[in-house]
């Protein structure tokens, strides 16, 4: 339970609410963006760190979809309360996510086992670089360099991400869960 990655995950859940105070209360939207890219990069350490180090445990397969589902929903709801997303990419991503949490309570709950697929991984990255960039175009940080890879990993990230929601929830339909990320 107390493992190195499990930890990295707990601090990913507390830098949430910081995220939303620098947000919404400082109006700091680069610092913002740079805790979406820190907290979407640890994702993938805390899961590696897990594999590595032979920690893999049952809190740890909570946690690490736990902190990303929040981060998401919170870089997203935050990012659409204060214009620094496009409506399309906010109101399509939040609508998969919904979707994802809903089955992953019903595998949970039908003890079903969650395993995370290669085209949730490459989703989550694509969506976890598309939020910092629109975030940072709005905060004329190099516009021209930010918005075309935020566009790209938003437009393919989310055609990704929906796929591996509709093969998520097929494979739990055929009764093998395979997670969405």
């Amino acid at each position: 339970m107390f493992t190195i990655p499990n930890l990295i995950s707990f601090i990913r859940l507390l830098l949430i609410p910081y995220f939303w105070w620098v947000l919404m209360v400082e109006d700091r939207v680069g610092l913002a963006a740079a805790l979406i890219f820190f907290i979407g990069s640890t994702d993938w350490i805390d899961g590696y760190l897990a594999r590595r180090l032979n920690q893999v445990s049952r809190l740890g397969t909570i946690l690490d979809p736990v902190a990303d589902r929040l981060m998401i929903a919170s870089g997203l709801v935050a990012g659409l309360i204060a214009g620094v997303l496009p409506l399309w990419f906010g109101v399509l991503t939040i609508a998969r996510e919904i979707i994802v949490s809903i089955a992953s309570l019903v595998s949970y709950f039908q003890r079903r086992a969650i395993v995370v697929s290669s085209a949730g991984k490459v989703a989550t990255f694509m969506i976890y670089g598309a939020m910092p960039c629109f975030y940072l175009t709005t905060v004329d940080i190099a516009p021209w360099l930010f918005g075309p890879p935020g566009w790209i990993c938003a437009v393919l990230g989310l055609v990704i991400y929906w796929y591996a929601s509709f093969d998520y929830v097929a494979g739990m339909v055929r009764g093998s869960a395979t997670e969405a990320t």
